[in-house]
């Protein structure tokens, strides 16, 4: 199964949607939409876990990585509606990485922390993730 991904830029805040399986085939990929977060937005990165499959030890391990690359960029990423096993074994060495129940959880985590709601959208997605608009949680 392929890995898509989906990045909405909002004024402070981003949102990774990710879809398919994070494992090791796919951990390229999603490095690759990690650098186009990593060059777009502001903000923390919200990864939306909604529609992925499930993940492997590598695919946890990108996470991570994922956090710490947005670290040295001034940014914070969090999970929200993480696979159903519950599992993330960060390696200890990196940052914290919040965990959400699901996108909407953490968008109203993120609004009670700073403020009001974000207004203006961008949206990126490679070719396979659905057209049309999709429905913020």
């Amino acid at each position: 199964m392929t890995l898509e991904w989906r990045y909405t830029a909002e004024q402070d805040l981003g949102i990774l949607s990710v879809a398919g399986y994070l494992g090791p085939g796919a951990v390229r990929r999603f490095t690759g939409a990690v650098g186009w977060v990593v060059g777009r937005g502001t903000g923390p990165v919200i990864v939306d876990l909604t529609e992925l499959r499930g993940w492997s030890a590598e695919g946890q391990l990108a996470i991570t990585q994922a956090a710490r690359r947005l670290t040295e960029a001034g940014r914070s990423l969090e999970l929200a509606a993480i696979p159903a096993d519950g599992s993330l074994v960060p390696d200890g060495d990196g940052p914290p990485i919040p965990v959400h129940a699901d996108l909407a959880g953490a968008l109203v985590a993120h609004s009670t922390r700073h403020g009001e709601p974000p207004q203006s959208r961008q949206e990126w997605r490679p070719t396979g993730w659905p057209t049309g608009d999709q429905p913020r949680a």
